[in-house]
């Protein structure tokens, strides 16, 4: 609302709908202003039917209003639609512009400016070089160690499969009758033959 005590008619504004101070007591609805005695207000009948009139000028200047807002929203819409301008179109476009404004804002690039050289102070110190070079050789040994234990756990379980004794318990899927725990014995049942 501006100083004058006018309703902020700006549609984007974050007062937008709200009336101004001395209009939040006045009464609202057809009848109720003719319930409101003119004597309470110190008014003439000469004023008070010049404040209607003007009461009925606003309220159908305000219908009119909204009828041409409502046309001109369609309007646009139709517009918007024949060429092929979507709301998800719009909400990226609007994205992207508001990211392009943070991006070139002087908040942003002084922080950028900023993280920057901390970066590079941090970067070319002493600590981070020793932490960086020994993450390094862990990471190398951690690797060298699960290769080895992979290459060793291979290793048994070919000599596992290699020896006479493992072929009493390997399970053949499609022996018999297609029971996969019926084993190359044909014994079947619940588990491979020979655990039990």
């Amino acid at each position: 609302m501006d100083s004058a005590g006018q309703a902020d008619i700006n549609l984007n504004s974050p007062n937008k709908g709200q009336l101004p101070d001395f209009m939040i007591d006045v009464p609202v609805g057809p009848g109720v202003a003719a319930q409101t005695p003119a004597v309470e207000q110190g008014l003439t009948e000469a004023e008070e039917e010049e404040l209607r009139t003007e009461l009925a000028k606003v309220e159908e200047e305000i219908i009119t209003l909204r009828q041409v807002l409502s046309a001109k929203e369609r309007h646009c819409g139709e517009l918007k639609r024949r060429l092929g301008l979507s709301a998800l179109g719009e909400l990226k476009q609007n994205l992207s512009k508001s990211w392009h404004d943070v991006q070139v804002s002087n908040a942003y690039v002084k922080t950028s400016e900023k993280l920057g050289e901390w970066n590079e102070k941090v970067t070319q110190s002493d600590l981070y070089k020793k932490t960086q070079e020994t993450l390094s050789q862990a990471g190398q040994k951690t690797s060298a160690a699960l290769s080895t234990m992979g290459s060793a756990i291979s290793r048994k379980l070919g000599d596992m499969r290699a020896h006479p004794f493992s072929h009493s318990f390997r399970i053949t899927p499609l022996a018999g009758l297609g029971n996969p725990w019926e084993s190359e014995r044909g014994t079947g049942g619940c588990c491979p033959s020979g655990i039990i």
